[in-house]
């Protein structure tokens, strides 16, 4: 019996300092996770406070703009979904989204990176249109409304033609997956 109680009080021990350990490695690693928390910048949405845009002619495919985005801020902010463009001042809705294009994740863009979207401008299966001269751009937010103020770009060789089947893809990582569709 006396062999057995000592087997036992051994066992007891043996736990508790193992349990000890555990702890410890596990405010250990708590305290390591929350110091990285509190150095690891935050990030804030892509708006046109933070970001440049600029709006390009592409030569293939036709009848297609290339929309870019840089992150001019300090902080790595969240290109979420899709511009929401305007297609002239007096533009009634934005373009479709092309939800086909649609990444596996939300951007997020250092300080110096940059997000594309496509525009398709017109299509011959599309109606009506004109030749508009600026492109309105409002980034979207979060919960997929409209961020703050919009943006307004000339567009090039003094405007270009849209129909009702233009539209916009999702922001991309790079500028051949944003003119894709």
């Amino acid at each position: 019996m006396r062999i057995a109680t000592r087997f036992a009080s051994r066992a007891a021990a043996s736990s508790m300092v193992v349990a000890a350990a555990l702890a410890l490695v596990g405010f250990q690693a708590t305290a390591q996770t929350a110091s990285a928390a509190a150095k690891a910048p935050s990030i804030v949405t892509c708006t046109s406070a933070n970001t440049a845009l600029t709006v390009s002619e592409v030569s293939r495919p036709i009848n297609h703009l290339l929309l870019k985005a840089t992150n001019t801020g300090t902080k790595p902010c969240y290109a979420y979904s899709a511009p929401f463009l305007r297609a002239g001042a007096d533009a009634q809705a934005p373009l479709a989204w092309v939800e086909d294009s649609t990444p596996q994740s939300v951007l997020v863009l250092e300080p110096g990176q940059s997000a594309y979207a496509g525009i398709t401008t017109y299509s011959p299966d599309g109606e009506g249109g004109s030749t508009t001269k600026t492109l309105g751009v409002i980034f979207a937010n979060g919960k997929g409304g409209a961020t703050t103020a919009e943006k307004t770009l000339k567009l090039p060789n003094k405007g270009i033609f849209f129909n009702s089947a233009a539209a916009v893809t999702y922001w991309q990582d790079n500028a051949a997956d944003a003119l894709v569709w």
